[in-house]
């Protein structure tokens, strides 16, 4: 979900085309009218169940919020909205637990528990992961701005690190264990 992260409320695409309760025309109406979508779609996401976007852009059409895929996205970034396994194989959207940024500690968590394994080939790491888990735990990864790595590239359960020019295996492994304590590679 690497998206834009901020939301003016104007502009095409943008929060002007709210509808819904409150939107009665001008700038401050725009305002209040997506400070109310932002309400309802984080009651509905709070809620569970919605499984993709079209899910969420449906229910909120229903509620009569004339909204767009790219406006849907950002109100998603903006609440900190991601997917979540559900339990059953498939993913569902939920919030953040919390509105702040997360702390380094909290990142460890994330980072911890969705990891399985590392592996390199050369100085590349590709880390294994449970289903569902490798955005949180690459968005943990990246976050904790490890010393060496350039960044990240996350699929469902395996994420490629890339380090930057110059950078060893033995001194990527070493800045991430010396960010994660207790970090083991495969093989030892």
């Amino acid at each position: 979900m690497n998206m834009q992260t901020s939301d003016t409320g104007a502009g095409a695409g943008g929060a002007g085309a709210t509808g819904g309760a409150g939107a009665t025309g001008g700038a401050g109406a725009s305002r209040r009218g997506r400070s109310v979508r932002l309400a309802r779609l984080r009651q509905l996401v709070a809620r569970g169940g919605a499984h993709s976007q079209e899910e969420l852009l449906g229910l909120l059409h229903q509620e009569g919020f004339a909204v767009t895929q790219a406006t849907l996205s950002r109100d998603l970034k903006y609440l900190r909205v991601g997917k979540l396994p559900d339990g059953q194989g498939g993913y569902r959207y939920g919030l953040a637990e919390s509105g702040a940024p997360a702390s380094e500690a909290s990142l460890i968590e994330d980072f911890r528990r969705g990891f399985l394994a590392i592996e390199f080939s050369g100085n590349q790491g590709v880390i294994k992961t449970l289903p569902g888990h490798a955005s949180s735990v690459a968005f943990a990864l990246d976050n904790l701005r490890v010393r060496g790595v350039l960044g990240t590239i996350a699929g469902d359960d395996t994420i490629l690190v890339i380090p930057r020019d110059g950078v060893r295996r033995s001194a990527l492994v070493a800045a991430l264990r010396d960010r994660i304590p207790g970090l083991r590679e495969d093989g030892e």
